[in-house]
């Protein structure tokens, strides 16, 4: 029998770091690296990476503030609700629904199907149609039980971080037998320099540690209520940093600065020169494992956003179900596999590639991020009883310093990634006249306040 009483706290914080890592952990980096090598120099590179990892900590402290003060599965869609009102949370979930998380799904789905199709030929739409197979797959397996997608997260995970050290033992391996880096064919020449170069190269690093605001969506299942979601968020970054510095070391170490700045594939440039060919077949064995847990956290996360979301609202209130017996938001599941189903039918026909979906993404992603920042200290002064067992230090400075740096990735986001930018501010005006076509939303956000803190109360008793 279906009840909608809602998640409990079942999630071990160490499960919850992992799957927190498995939200932020792709092979972006893959990608990436090259990017801001070529946009930044030699002289910094190594200092961006570190201070996007600074800032998305400073973020996640925001965050975790928000998340143990006001434990909710819509995560910052109820904070930017409680915060702004109904119509700012309806925006966000929508975009979330829309854009940031079915897009993602579609695109890690594409992703590997590409890789796929280059050992074994798919055919004209077989990357589609094995793309949307996957994704198939997945919410299948989430729909039997929370216990079943959460441990294949942990797993994935895993596997994937072992594949990223795999990446940084050739580089090691390399300097170990002494092998002098490769000097490339002709430089790259880069696209922009100086600030504009900066904030190319800050998108691509942020796009690397991007994902870490969706563990908020796990506060109110983590069984650590005080503390569980702050070591989760914190501890993701920090193994992320930590495992990116590793890899770009690791990269400058095998292919050489100029030679990474010029490559397109240098994980299979440097494994190859370290092991052969069973170093290619890791590589893809990775972007397979990458894609699916990347596909398959953001199934966990974006399901409970439109759940949170679909509860507050009296026409979708059929999303807003949770299957007590086997522990998830089954309708939202559903919808939100559909949705990137459509998405991978689209991009089937249009061949849509990864700068694109960069483009499409970015700017909704820092202007929500950018409200979430604000949203801290409105919750203070709105909010001054509400126990905080996470509290930001240095604040309000923290929270402006953060909220500035958002700003900035928004604005640079539309000024200096291109015109498919606009395309992702399209699809959230859209929402807008959704929202303005119906009636009427429920519940306030003080009520939906006094409604989480009776559950508090009642998971405490």
């Amino acid at each position: 029998m279906t009840q909608t009483n809602g998640p409990k706290r079942h999630l071990p914080v160490f499960q919850a770091l992992l799957i927190t890592l498995g939200m932020v952990i792709t092979t972006d980096i893959l990608k990436t690296a090259p990017t801001v090598a070529l946009n930044v120099g030699p002289e910094h590179f190594y200092w961006v990476w570190v201070l996007g990892a600074l800032a998305s900590m400073a973020g996640a402290l925001c965050f975790a503030e928000m998340a143990t003060a006001f434990p909710h599965p819509g995560g910052d869609y109820h904070f930017l609700r409680t915060a702004y009102g109904e119509r700012m949370g309806f925006l966000f979930a929508w975009s979330r629904f829309s854009v940031m998380h079915t897009g993602w799904i579609a695109l890690s789905a594409f992703m590997f199907a590409d890789y796929f199709n280059a050992v074994v030929p798919l055919g004209h739409y077989g990357s589609g149609l094995f793309a949307g197979a996957i994704i198939a797959a997945l919410v299948l397996l989430n729909l039997t039980g929370k216990h079943i997608g959460f441990m294949t997260q942990t797993v994935l995970v895993g596997l994937l971080a072992l594949g990223f050290l795999s990446i940084a033992s050739a580089g090691v391996w390399l300097v170990w037998q002494g092998v002098e880096p490769l000097a490339p064919s002709a430089p790259a020449t880069p696209e922009h320099t100086g600030a504009a170069g900066f904030s190319a190269a800050m998108i691509f690093v942020f796009l690397a540690f991007g994902g870490w605001s969706d563990a908020a969506t796990l506060s109110a299942e983590v069984r650590d209520g005080r503390r569980g979601i702050f070591i989760a968020m914190l501890g993701a970054l920090t193994v992320l940093m930590a495992i990116y510095l590793a890899l770009n070391w690791a990269f400058v170490q095998g292919l050489g600065f100029e030679g990474l700045a010029a490559s397109n594939a240098p994980a299979v440039e440097l494994l190859n020169r370290a092991f052969g060919a069973p170093g290619v077949l890791l590589i893809l064995l990775m972007v397979g494992i990458a894609a699916i847990a990347t596909i398959n956290s953001t199934l966990l996360v974006g399901a409970r956003t439109t759940y949170a979301a679909a509860r507050d609202v009296a026409q979708l209130r059929r999303f807003g179900e949770w299957d007590e017996r086997d522990g998830v938001p089954r309708k939202a599941l559903l919808a939100e596999g559909a949705v990137a189903l459509l998405l991978v039918l689209f991009g089937s026909f249009t061949q849509s590639g990864f700068n694109t979906m960069v483009e499409y993404l970015t700017p909704v992603y820092w202007l929500f991020l950018s409200l979430s920042s604000l949203a801290l200290i409105i919750l203070r002064r709105r909010f001054p009883e509400i126990p905080r067992p996470v509290r930001v230090p240095f604040y309000p400075v923290l929270p402006l310093l953060f909220f500035g740096l958002c700003v900035y990735m928004l604005y640079s986001s539309v000024t200096v990634v291109g015109f498919g930018a606009f395309l992702g501010i399209g699809v959230l005006m859209v929402g807008a006249l959704l929202l303005a076509g119906l009636s009427r939303l429920v519940s306030t956000p003080r009520q939906a306040l006094q409604k989480t803190s009776d559950q508090k109360d009642t998971a405490a008793g």
